[in-house]
This record gives structure tokens, sequence and C-alpha cells, in this order.
């Protein structure tokens, strides 16, 4: 358990305090005390690590399937004895454009919160930081805790989203770039095939985003169990930044639909004007082909063939009608 077990400490009006080193006893401690409670930080158990600690804290069983499983979408459960909330946190890399999502499960009982991490995303330790340094905050109990850790991925949220906007904005100005085509050949990507894998980016930032926006609605409101009614307010704020967040999300998909939209324009213009230009120097072509191919059929009695200005009369006639064409298709801007 040592290597599972990231942290674990009592908390008590707001101020970490000493306890028992092994959780059964520092639980019954907090729960003695009566204002007082267990925080105990998990990262990726095992299902014989965590049945040490959900038979302890009365955890449910779906929720602790939950809790094992992992690849579950944000959502807030309430059960006899416990709150269970999922989370999902967010990475993004600049250097591969791709994004991240991990899993943060939050147990909140009598006395007890119980943090479970999936991935190595959202590391909880500056978030126990950041609650220490706050015991006016901390004095919530475990709901402080709940919102902390929704406060700190939810700006992270944000962060993302920035960072996504900086690099949406690069290939936005490469697309309508004049030289676009010429530099999405050289580095060896398709423009849309970038778009495309973009627009994947953004999606799996909404998945993580979108669907937590039900449970901090039902956390602001009234009527959650093991939730105090003086830390609404502080789920409010949580929200109002998540909702910021969503119509950032929801900001970038349209804009990439808008470029791609744009890009494929572009592509078929481009297509047209070559299309012109083949066409183009195939009809100027299919001139002096028809002539040489009317003079190439081997009939004896052909008037010409009599006249000896003949042959570079022809050519001659030839060459004015290309000239005419290429003329008149580079007037028309087809050349």
């Amino acid at each position: 358990m040592p290597a599972v077990i990231v942290d674990c400490a009592i908390y008590r009006d707001g101020h970490r305090t000493d306890g028992p080193a092994d959780f059964s006893d520092a639980l019954d401690q907090a729960r003695a005390v009566g204002d007082a409670f267990l925080w105990i930080g998990l990262h990726e158990p095992t299902e014989h690590e965590f049945s040490l600690v959900s038979s302890e804290f009365g955890l449910h069983p779906l929720a602790v399937e939950d809790a094992l499983t992992a690849h579950q979408r944000p959502k807030l459960e309430v059960y006899d004895d416990s709150l269970f909330v999922v989370l999902k946190p967010v990475e993004y890399a600049p250097e591969s454009d791709e994004v991240t999502t991990g899993e943060l499960m939050v147990f909140i009982g009598d006395s007890f919160v119980v943090t479970v991490r999936h991935g190595e995303g959202a590391p909880l330790a500056a978030v126990r930081r950041r609650l220490e340094a706050e015991p006016e905050v901390l004095a919530h109990g475990p709901t402080a805790v709940l919102y902390a850790v929704g406060d700190a991925i939810v700006d992270h949220y944000i962060d993302v989203a920035a960072e996504l906007k900086v690099d949406l904005e690069e290939l936005e100005a490469e697309v309508f770039a004049p030289d676009g085509p010429a530099r999405s050949s050289a580095s060896g990507t398709p423009t849309a095939a970038r778009i495309y894998d973009f627009k994947r980016q953004v999606l799996e930032f909404r998945r993580a985003s979108g669907p937590l926006a039900a449970p901090m609605t039902r956390l602001a409101g009234a009527g959650v169990p093991f939730v105090q009614e003086r830390s609404r307010p502080f789920f409010r704020d949580v929200n109002d930044h998540l909702t910021h967040a969503n119509e950032q999300v929801e900001s970038l998909d349209r804009l990439l639909s808008d470029i791609l939209s744009a890009h494929l324009a572009q592509m078929g213009v481009r297509q047209n004007d070559d299309m012109r230009k083949i066409s183009a120097w195939a009809a100027m072509a299919a001139v002096p082909t028809m002539v040489a191919g009317i003079y190439g059929m081997n009939f004896r009695h052909m008037p010409e063939l009599a006249y000896v200005w003949a042959y570079p009369a022809v050519l001659v006639f030839m060459a004015l009608v290309v000239f005419g064409l290429h003329r008149m298709f580079k007037h028309r801007g087809w050349l």
C-alpha cells in the first residue's frame, strides 16, 4: 500500500494534524474527534489494494468498480454512505499537438475523502498544498477538497483551451497564407489531415469538459448529501469557470469547421484553375494534332501536296492558330 497511497492526513479546523500511520486508525481518530476528516490519496490502486480501502470506508461496490475500471464519463453519483464524483483532467502537449485525459475519482463520506487518480495528469500535491495554505477554506470539511480538486481541473481546462487557441490561430494563418499548399507539401502532412487531427483533439477535450456541466450544476444547487450549504457558492464559481471553458471549446470546434470549409473551398478553386490550364493546353495541342492527322492520311490525291509552299503554309497556319489560342486563354486568365 505505501506505493499506492500518495498521501494520508487528518485535518481539523482547517489545519493538518498528526495522526496514526495506518489509515484505518486514522479514520477512527477523525470520527472520534467529530470535527475532523481524513483525506487519503491513491494512485492507480489494484483491485486487492483498493478492496482494503473500500471495506474500511464502506464504499459502494458500483462506485468501487467504476474507480478501478476507469474510462468513465464525468459524473456525480449519490449513495447511502458516500458521494462519488468522476472528473477528467486534461493535458496538452504543444510539441505533438495532442490532448490527453486522465481520470480522478473522489469519494466523500462521513469524515473522509478518498481520491483515486489514474494517469499521470493532474497530480493533487499542489491542490493539497493550496488547501493547507487556506485553512478558512479547508475548514469546510471534505466538501472543500472536492471544491479545490474541481476548481484546479476546471481552471486547467481554461489554460488548455488558451493553448489550443494559439495553435489553432497558427494553423488558420497557414491555411490562408499564399504559400499554404506548398508549405503543407513540404511538411509532408496534408492540411486537411492536420485540421481533422486538431478536430479530434478538440473532441477529446469536449468529452472531458462537456459532461462535467451537469454534476457541477447539481453540486452548486441544493439537496446533495455530504455537501454543506455554505459550500454552494464555491461550486457556483467552479460552474461559471466550467461554462467559460465549454464555450471556448465550442468556439474552437466552430472555428475548426470554418477553417476546414475554407480550405476545401480553396482546394476546389485551385483544382478549377488547374483544370482550366489543362484544358487550355489541350485545346492548343488539338489544332496541330488535327491538321497533322489530316496530312498524315495516305491518300494519293490531296490538293495541297502538289504545291511547294503547302508544307510551310500549314506549319505557319498551325503556329498562328496556337498563338491566337494562347493569347485568348492568357487574356481570360486560364494560363
